[in-house]
């Protein structure tokens, strides 16, 4: 990376004069935190490093040291000026060569990294309950989370995606006792819900229970006479049991299949249910008692969080004898460390933000690092409609993610989903995203890859067409690309440049993306390289009667097309040839 590289050259230029004594009274142990910079003004160079904040320690005013670093370079393949304590590098035309040269012989490997080490590491993101359809909500922790997992497995992480399946409460009973009624409707038994609104909670009204009980009616013909036939006004507990299990399969399945056909792709779906028929909870329990952090108060079991960095102590066992929700959460995170994953990261709601301290707590007590827990707080969707948001509530129909992706298709709802960062809310434009215009984003970005698909296949007919000799891209030397630096035209060099440079980015976009957990760098990234990309179109006219510039600059659309699709392909976006 370019800028690795050009911080690199000053730190090790600080490192000599400082060995030698030669940058003023700055010693060895002195901590140096320096960064790269783009200039505002390009007249200044490619990238600019500031060691104005040195001045503290070798006591010297910033523009004499950047002077004594600068001096102190041996300048290859770059040229060096200093301003203002800033020290800044023009690149030569030999390191855009290489750039272009390296892309082209790369491909898809150019900015794969190892940043992550493989450290392993568990990603558990939607873990929606198995009672009904996803809201758009679920489609933003899909979206994120999976191209989250890509991009770190792009730069050396070992990453896990897992689904934890919140089955075990009294939602599932309420599942259960919804399709009772939904069956029995379909049976033509006179039954309904509740009106009563406090009654209702205690079932899912949705119409989403109206297929499904078709379709059990329908499959199981004996079973729903049987259901029918021993109805007395209130349900069967076995058949309550039945159905419950049937209705949380189904409902599991559908949101199954609708993660896959998102392009999200889970290792495992893990069932809370199974810990506690395991004895995973009671297991986790003991364990807390034996290190003595347990206590009975009011008939209840406490768990002392507040020891641990919590704000207070906790319920695990209510005075009933039920656990809270937090007993088998501790129990899961327990679990997942027992697995031998050394870094959690969880994707949770903005409304969960006090959770994290009491499962740190737990984290902690049971002998682990309670840094190892990370938690990404996600913020709301607004979706938007001719203009206004959209406004949900009891009385207004929820939007689905299934329904939002039937509407405005699979690659535009993954886009917009990533398009910001998680941890702020997200406007969600629904005619904008269908758009075919430049202001749609996921548009605008599809069409440079098809644009720039479609130069190379035009360029293939002209060479044919002409009956001139076909030469192979990856061939191309470094130095057959030195006529675009000789063009008589210095608007098609500056854009040229400005492209180059960009393509040299993604390597940083993708590390900084994976160690940040900031998936939405891809997003504003192919923004701008597809932007850059539109206006070399414009200044740079690729089939030319030149055939080395138009083979030189044909290698660089082959660049685009690369990076375009591999930074897409991490979102799990596609990339389309034509359009």
């Amino acid at each position: 990376m370019l800028k690795e590289y050009f911080l690199g050259i000053v730190n090790n230029s600080i490192k000599d004069l400082v060995k030698n004594s030669e940058l003023g009274q700055m010693k060895e142990d002195d901590e140096i935190f320096l960064n790269v910079e783009v200039p505002k003004n390009p007249d200044f160079g490619d990238f600019a490093v500031n060691v104005a904040s040195l001045a503290r320690y070798a006591k010297l005013a910033p523009n004499k040291i950047a002077e004594l670093i600068a001096n102190n370079i041996n300048k290859t393949d770059f040229e060096i000026n200093t301003t203002a304590g800033f020290i800044n590098f023009k690149i030569k035309p030999c390191l855009f060569n290489q750039i272009i040269r390296e892309i082209i012989e790369k491909k898809t490997e150019y900015g794969r990294n190892n940043s992550g080490n493989g450290e392993k590491v568990i990603l558990e993101y939607v873990s929606a309950n198995p009672t009904g359809p996803f809201h758009i909500g679920h489609g933003r922790w899909a979206a994120m989370g999976s191209a989250l997992a890509n991009v770190m497995k792009y730069s050396g992480y070992n990453v896990y995606q897992e689904f934890y399946i919140n089955d075990a409460g009294s939602q599932i009973q309420k599942l259960g006792k919804s399709l009772y009624i939904r069956i029995l409707k379909e049976l033509n038994v006179n039954i309904d819900f509740p009106e009563d609104e406090e009654e209702a909670k205690n079932f899912y009204t949705g119409e989403y229970l109206i297929s499904v009980a078709e379709e059990f009616v329908k499959e199981q013909k004996e079973k729903a006479q049987e259901i029918k036939a021993d109805y007395k006004g209130e349900f069967n507990k076995e058949h309550l049991k039945y159905l419950s299990k049937y209705a949380r399969l189904k409902m599991l399945d559908s949101q199954k299949k609708l993660l896959e056909n998102f392009n999200t792709h889970f290792d495992n779906y893990f069932s809370e249910l199974t810990l506690h028929e395991s004895g995973k909870v009671e297991e986790c329990i003991k364990k807390l008692d034996e290190l003595d952090v347990l206590y009975e108060k009011d008939g209840a079991l406490w768990f002392a969080s507040s020891k641990f960095g919590d704000d207070q102590d906790r319920v695990i066992k209510k005075s009933d004898g039920a656990y809270t929700y937090l007993t088998a959460d501790i129990a899961y995170h327990y679990n997942k460390l027992q697995r031998g994953f050394n870094r959690l990261i969880n994707i949770w709601g903005a409304d969960h933000h006090g959770y994290i301290p009491r499962m740190r707590a737990a984290i902690e007590v049971l002998g682990y690092n309670p840094n190892s827990l990370e938690v990404l707080l996600g913020q709301l969707v607004n979706l938007v409609m001719n203009g206004e948001q959209v406004r949900m509530g009891k009385r207004t129909k929820m939007i689905t993610l299934d329904e939002l992706i039937e509407d405005v298709g699979i690659d535009a709802t993954r886009y917009w989903m990533i398009m910001r960062s998680i941890d702020t809310t997200l406007d969600f434009d629904i005619d904008l995203a269908k758009s075919k215009t430049d202001e749609n984003p996921v548009f605008y970005v599809q069409y440079a890859h098809a644009r720039a698909c479609s130069i190379l296949r035009h360029a293939k007919e002209y060479i044919s067409n002409n009956s001139l000799k076909e030469r192979d891209l990856e061939e191309l030397k470094p130095e057959n690309y030195n006529i675009l630096w000789n063009v008589n035209d210095s608007k098609s060099i500056e854009i040229t440049q400005k492209l180059l440079l960009k393509l040299e980015e993604y390597k940083y976009i993708v590390k900084t993306a994976a160690q940040n957990r900031t998936p939405y760098l891809l997003t504003k990234y192919l923004q701008e390289l597809s932007a850059l990309f539109h206006q070399f179109y414009t200044f740079s006219k690729v089939i030319v009667e030149d055939i080395d510039l138009m083979y030189a600059r044909l290698a660089i659309v082959k660049a685009v097309t690369i990076i375009l699709k591999s930074a897409m392909n991490l979102i799990s976006v596609s990339a389309p040839e034509r359009m």
